[in-house]
């Protein structure tokens, strides 16, 4: 019989689950674990969290203090419980400001130092801003590792691999969102998936120019997805699919083979470059101006909850 597609899946690719939820976190046994403003909002409207959280928050200089110190709390016990890394966020607000998200990143850094997590298991998730890719860049040269999130272009993965970043997150799903709401009789099944050739664009990309940086495919819409990109080096998955793949048979394909690099990177792009291609992808620079509205939007109810929980 065959195993499930869940366990086949870990035999070529690093599984990530995308959840601050832990029940789910011991029952599928990821390697590493990410987490975002939507994330948190949800782990921290759990009750079982709900004491602990306002003691946190009571505690805090302010909501800034409370922001950060509550997600350092759920990665901290994320951490207990994986062997790899974990993905805390940098606020969405800080999206277009480098030096505040280079002074953001390595208080965070801080923080998980002092509660004994040390900075080879945390990655800081940057937006793929040109300001974020910037202050990813120097965190690098700093030891700190980094996760670019919010990543739907081509131009947005050249840039973070010129940077040296650790690992960039390409969004799948809501680049289909983008494709479906343009061509709703599309067929956008299996490999036509714009969102799984967006990925495989840029693995290939990576691993023929010899770039050390991770792919890691993110905000997947349904199974067929995560097939298509079985092999990439990194999936991070919701609790759902994690589930579906788990209670799933069949024999799982490795679709992405690692490569030897063949040709010299290309030139890095300069600020120009790299604004004028993402001028010209209406959906990457749609997604993306979307993608830090809606973190936001998230960050400012976890705000108004820790404002709630301060007040006790």
């Amino acid at each position: 019989m065959a195993d499930d597609l869940l366990s086949q899946l870990k035999t070529m690719t690093t599984v990530v689950a995308d959840t601050g939820d832990l029940e789910a976190i011991r029952r599928f046994s990821p390697t590493d674990a990410t987490t975002n403003p939507s994330l948190i909002l949800q782990a921290a409207q759990q009750e079982a969290r709900r004491a602990r959280l306002a003691e946190i928050a009571r505690h805090a200089t302010d909501i800034d203090d409370a922001l950060d110190a509550v997600a350092v709390e759920i990665g901290r016990e994320v951490s207990a419980l994986i062997p790899g890394h974990v993905s805390t966020e940098v606020s969405a607000r800080l999206s277009f400001d480098s030096d505040a998200t280079l002074a953001r990143a390595r208080s965070l850094i801080e923080r998980y130092g002092r509660h004994g997590v040390g900075p080879e298991r945390i990655l800081i998730k940057v937006a793929a801003t040109w300001e974020g890719i910037r202050a990813a860049r120097t965190l690098e040269r700093e030891g700190i590792h980094t996760n670019l999130t919010l990543l739907f272009s081509f131009a947005q993965a050249r840039a973070c691999a010129d940077a040296g970043v650790t690992l960039v997150s390409p969004f799948v799903g809501r680049i289909l969102d983008w494709h479906k709401a343009q061509e709703p009789d599309a067929d956008f099944s299996g490999d036509r998936d714009p969102g799984v050739q967006s990925v495989r664009r840029i693995y290939e990309h990576f691993k023929g120019h010899g770039y050390d940086t991770i792919v890691m495919g993110a905000s997947f819409r349904n199974a067929g997805e995560i097939i298509a990109l079985a092999g990439c080096d990194r999936l991070t998955l919701s609790p759902k699919l994690l589930e579906e793949l788990a209670d799933t048979t069949g024999n799982l394909e490795r679709r992405l083979m690692p490569l030897d690099a063949e040709t010299r990177a290309p030139e890095p792009q300069d600020e120009a470059e790299f604004r004028w291609a993402m001028n010209e992808d209406a959906m990457a620079t749609d997604k993306l101006a979307e993608g830090i509205r809606k973190f936001m939007a998230d960050q400012r109810k976890l705000e108004a909850l820790l404002g709630e929980l301060r007040k006790g």
